[in-house]
Parts: structure tokens; sequence; C-alpha cells
């Protein structure tokens, strides 16, 4: 065993020692190491910024994609929202302990289900320095150790936050150990994390459908995936079109580089005429390549707009980049048969003023988040009153949609008893 991988083991082993007395932690203690974090983070941002401008100017030199760049990069106001986050995770209830249900059996048993921790929550995950803030913090919340491990390209980044965040719990009274930061980014490295069954519970892995792929394929303990978004909005017949051009361009302008931004836009062919040339002219100001269908096409070509002719794959493609597919289709039926061949499973929309065709998309599309008259990039922990997340989930078992403090516990059965013994 290289030096490395002992050192793996080691921070593995404090791990779930101090996962132990995690579950036990007063919420106090939680709470005050949670403020202490939010609060060393707008202290210490200079030296953040400075770590994370080193990080980006090395990971544009190196090539890395708009999208990726996008995501590791770190401002006053972004660092502001971490913060913001972590303040809304100590103002949550505490889960743990929380009583699921309870009730008498008719042999006098009382009988409950209770909130308990995971035990050790792992995360791998690539160019989001945030997510070393976020998960670190529902994790001590929901009692849980965390050992994470994030790319290369936002190292100097994530030890400046890992290095805050462990201070600022030390000084609340949390166990050494709770938080683990992987400071080696030998690749080598994951596979050995990914054998770590007996220390690991959870494992999370966030980034490009690559690293999704490998770590659900190759880990020895149970994992949530998901972040891979293919997301469409479907302009219905009966939108309101200004409503819709609204909705539209938000799922896919308003940040592009996240799993949640739109990717396709599904136009009914009773508004194709109107809808279209209004979103063509509002992207084509914006820098929004659109690959369209020939119906599409036709029609933005008609009204004196660009358009690119869709390559086969471009629908269920997962673009992170201001590009978008676009198709005309005839119905709901239509349009719910696309969703059905290309949807990833993450967060879909309708636009529409039709309350049954609003309820039968609800009712029929798979998804872990649905929209009515709402842009999908509403898909967020944070936005859903969870203070932040530790990945979004596109699975159906466990967890669904953006995991919060709930979502990293399971419970245990308590029963207690006068003497009784079962026939």
């Amino acid at each position: 065993m290289t030096v490395t991988s002992a050192e793996l083991q080691v921070k593995g082993e404090a791990a779930r020692r101090a996962s132990r007395r995690l579950a036990a932690l007063s919420t106090e203690i939680k709470n005050q190491a949670l403020l202490n974090t939010a609060e060393a983070l707008v202290a210490q941002q200079a030296q953040v910024l400075d770590a994370n401008a080193a990080d980006y100017a090395q990971a544009r030199d190196a090539g890395l994609s708009e999208a990726m760049l996008d995501r590791m990069r770190l401002d006053e106001a972004r660092i502001a929202s971490i913060a913001a986050d972590v303040r809304t995770i100590a103002g949550l209830p505490d889960p743990i302990g929380e009583v699921i249900e309870g009730r008498r059996l008719p042999n006098g048993l009382d009988l409950a289900r209770v909130r308990v921790p995971l035990g050790v929550i792992g995360a791998i995950f690539e160019s989001r320095p945030n997510v070393t803030i976020d998960i670190s913090s529902l994790a001590l919340k929901s009692g849980n150790a965390a050992i994470l491990r994030g790319g290369k390209e936002a190292i100097r980044t994530n030890i400046a936050l890992a290095s805050l965040a462990q201070e600022a719990q030390a000084a609340a009274g949390v166990p050494a150990g709770a938080l683990q930061l992987i400071e080696d980014t030998d690749r080598a490295l994951v596979g050995e994390l990914l054998a770590m069954k007996d220390t690991i519970d959870l494992l999370i892995p966030r980034g490009g459908a690559p690293l999704i792929e490998y770590v659900r394929d190759h880990a020895a303990m149970p994992v949530v995936a998901g972040g891979i978004g293919v997301c469409h909005t479907y302009v219905h017949r009966a939108a309101d079109l200004e409503k819709a051009l609204a909705v539209v361009d938000n799922a896919k302008r308003r940040r592009v580089s996240i799993c949640n931004a739109l990717d396709t836009v599904l136009v009914d062919r009773a508004i194709a005429g109107a809808f279209l040339p209004a979103l063509g002219r509002r992207w084509a100001e914006a820098g929004v390549e659109m690959r369209c269908d020939p119906e599409a096409e036709a029609i933005l070509r008609a009204a004196g707009l660009p358009a690119t002719p869709a390559a086969p794959d471009d629908f269920g493609m997962e673009f992170l980049a201001p590009i978008a597919a676009v198709r005309v289709v005839e119905s709901l039926d239509e349009a719910l048969d696309h969703l059905e061949r290309y949807g990833s499973g993450h967060s879909e929309a309708i636009v529409t003023e039709d309350y049954a065709a609003a309820e039968r998309f609800l009712r029929e599309v798979d998804a872990a988040a649905l929209y009515v008259n709402a842009s999908t990039q509403f898909t967020d922990g944070g936005q859903f009153g969870l203070g932040s997340e530790v990945g979004i989930s596109t699975q159906k078992m466990h967890a669904r949609g953006p995991m919060g403090l709930r979502e990293l516990t399971s419970y245990k059965w308590i029963i207690r008893g006068t003497g009784q013994v079962r026939p």
C-alpha cells in the first residue's frame, strides 16, 4: 500500500470514529459550527478568492470548457450566497431524533421509527468548489461525517474551503475527523475510495456523465447518482406566449452551465408560427444557437432568423452551453413521447393555461422535478428551502431530486416493552 493509500485509510478511520460521536452531537453545537463556517467564509474570502483565481487561471490555460470554468469560479457574490445557504441550514430543524411514526401495538409494545444519520458520506466531484461547503454543512447538520474528493482543477480552492470549515467546526466542539478532504489528486485514489465499503455508507458523485457512470459501476457501497440533466420545456398550444417566452428564456440563459438549464424546447405546432420567431429574435440577440428540426428551422428562416439544422444526437444532449435543441410537436401526446425517449429524469416543464393538460403532464412525465409555468432553473436545494444540496438525484430509491438533510438520514425502530415475550 502506498503512502497516499495509507493516508486515505487513516482519513476513513477518523471519519468513522467521528461519525459515532456526530450521531449524538447536540443541535446547538452543530448550528454553532455552521454559523462559524458562514462567518469564516466572509472573513477569509480574500484567501479563498486568491486560491480560486490561481485554480481558474490554470484550468483556463489547460483548456477547461466554459461550462466547467463557470462552475468553478467564485467571486464575492457567490461566496456570500454560499455563506447564506450555510446560515439557512443552521436555521433548519435538526432531523436527527425525529419520530417519523409511533404507535402502540395490541400486545402493549410501543413502536417508533426514529430518524438517524447514515454515518459517513463520501463525495467525488468535479470543478464546483462550493460543493465542499454544501456537502460538509449538510452532512454535519444531519449527524454524518464527510469524506470529500474534489477534482484537481479546483484543488487550491477546495483546500482553502475545507480548512476554514474544519477550523469553524473544531471551534464549536465538533469531533476531529468529521470533515476529511482528500488533497491528493492522483486518480488511482478514486478506485481505492470506491472500495471503502466498510468506511463509507453512501457515495455521491457530482460531475459529468463519465464520472457518474464510473462511480456507479465501480463503487462497492450504495451510490446516489444524478445531476445529468437533459431538461425540456414544452410550450403547449394553450400557453400564454409572453409567459412562455420568459420561462423558456430564463430556463436556458439565466445560467447555462448548470444541470437544470434547458436543453430542448418543444413547441406545439398550433402556436409555433407565433412563438418561435419571438424566441428566435431574443436568442439571436443573446447569442443562443438554436438547433432545429426541419419544421422549426423553416419557421425561423421564413422570419429571417438564424437556425441550425439539428443533428440526431442534439435531442437528448445536455449542452451546458448557449445552445438549445428545438422541435415542433403536433400535440401533448407527441411531447410526452419525446420526453419518454430523451428525458434524463431530472427536470421537465410545461407552459400552458390548460389545467387538464398540465395535470396530465404532471401525472405522466417521469422526472424528479416537474414544473407548470415555471423555469427549470429552480431545481436547486436552496430554492427548495433545503439550504443547499449534496446533489440532485435522478434515481427513484432512497432520494429523488435535490438532496438535503433528510435525504442524508436513515431510521431505526425503537421498541419499548414491559416484559412482553413472543408466544
